[in-house]
């Protein structure tokens, strides 16, 4: 695939649609190839680490997966996002594997796409669409996590360079990345820090950034989420995202990226519970107790229509949300529903499938017990569902 066709279909408005038919069947087929063929051996991916998380991104780059994506022409790229969706479900309809290409393909990419100046769409995007360039973006701080204002990351102008001093941690693909987007704040005399942040771009191997450990976690095996630091790196001018005109502006970006944010963890978390859901349907099916299928059990059915009802609702709601976003229409309030209610649901559908898998379902070997694992971080990342409530609730509460 010619990536410099890529990169022009990407700058052409007046193009036509994405690499891919109106359903985006054409990608699905890749995706669950690649997937069934490696998702085994990223079961155990923890002991091997970087190996076994580079040999996966290696695989779906060659492939070609990833790159779709880039062909989306309008300035949020939401114009190929229903091909991005359906690639996002089958990653996650194999009990979530591969969640580095979310990181890398539906965060760091659009940040330089929607914000970058043509000199870095032209240094990073053809790189990255080939998978030479792996991205990543850094927001969390050990002392700041859902609560930007709590930055302590810092830049002060020098001349006409940067200082970035600081550090970041739980960076999915921080270990793996080429480039790096880093918030810090620029303003320091700033009343509030969110007025006085910028974005960096920030190249592996610039002197004074140090990669630390790659942190264990207890699911998502298939990704690596490491800590970061930054001392006394100098930066260019040319590094802050959007350039000059990007100077303290990247706390907005980060706010006009959150629908997308969260949709997408909604999408991830809704096809998840699909999945184990399907999974825990089949083994209770043919479990046998008491000399007929636990499936006869009227405890079990109760429990199972429970789930499949919750599951269905929260389907419409997701797919309206990607309608919405499609449209440009998405709010942050509806997004922070999404997220809220089909992470919340994801787990407790996997601790279902866990309880209903009887023993086997907490040996690793099955994929119900590393589903529970991986579903467990989603109310967590991209802003904690407690943050969600308290976004939502405000909005009911606000005078109009």
């Amino acid at each position: 695939m010619d990536k410099d066709k890529l990169l022009c279909d990407c700058d052409d408005e007046g193009g036509g649609g994405g690499g891919c038919d109106e359903e985006g069947g054409g990608y699905v087929g890749e995706i669950m190839s690649v997937s069934n063929k490696y998702k085994v051996a990223l079961a155990y991916v923890g002991e091997t680490k970087t190996r076994g998380q580079g040999y996966f991104l290696a695989q779906t780059w060659h492939s070609g997966i990833p790159r779709y994506r880039f062909t989306d022409r309008t300035r949020g790229g939401r114009r190929d996002f229903l091909s991005s969706t359906i690639v996002l479900e089958e990653q996650m309809y194999q009990y979530g594997i591969g969640s580095n290409l979310v990181a890398h393909n539906d965060m760091a990419i659009p940040y330089i796409r929607i914000y970058g100046t043509p000199e870095q769409k032209s240094k990073y995007l053809p790189r990255m669409v080939s998978g030479e360039c792996v991205g990543a973006v850094a927001m969390t701080e050990p002392s700041a996590g859902s609560d930007l204002q709590g930055m302590k990351t810092y830049a002060k102008r020098d001349g006409n360079d940067w200082i970035l001093n600081g550090s970041k941690v739980f960076i999915t693909n921080g270990y793996l990345a080429d480039v790096i987007i880093v918030a810090a704040i620029t303003d320091m005399q700033s009343s509030r820090k969110a007025h006085g942040m910028s974005l960096f771009l920030v190249d592996a191997g610039t002197p004074g950034f140090n990669k630390g450990r790659i942190l264990e976690k207890i699911g998502d095996k298939s990704s690596d989420t490491a800590e970061l630091f930054f001392e006394d790196v100098r930066l260019p001018s040319s590094a802050i995202l959007g350039g000059e005109a990007g100077l303290h502006k990247g706390f907005y970006s980060l706010m006009e990226q959150l629908q997308r944010e969260r949709l997408t963890l909604g999408i991830c978390a809704q096809s998840l519970a699909e999945s184990v859901f399907e999974l825990t349907r089949d083994y209770v099916r043919t479990r046998k107790a008491f000399g007929k299928t636990i499936s006869k059990l009227q405890t079990v059915q109760h429990r199972l229509a429970e789930l499949k009802t919750k599951i269905c609702v929260n389907r419409a709601f997701v797919d309206q949300g990607t309608q919405m976003y499609q449209e440009g229409r998405l709010d942050n309030v509806t997004a922070s529903m999404i997220k809220c209610s089909t992470t919340d649901l994801v787990v407790k559908v996997c601790d279902e499938g866990v309880q209903l898998h009887g023993g086997w379902g907490y040996m690793w070997e099955y994929p119900v017990a590393r589903a529970f694992c991986t579903a467990r971080v989603m109310p967590i990342v991209g802003g904690t569902n407690e943050i969600m409530k308290e976004l939502i609730a405000r909005d009911i509460v606000r005078d109009r």
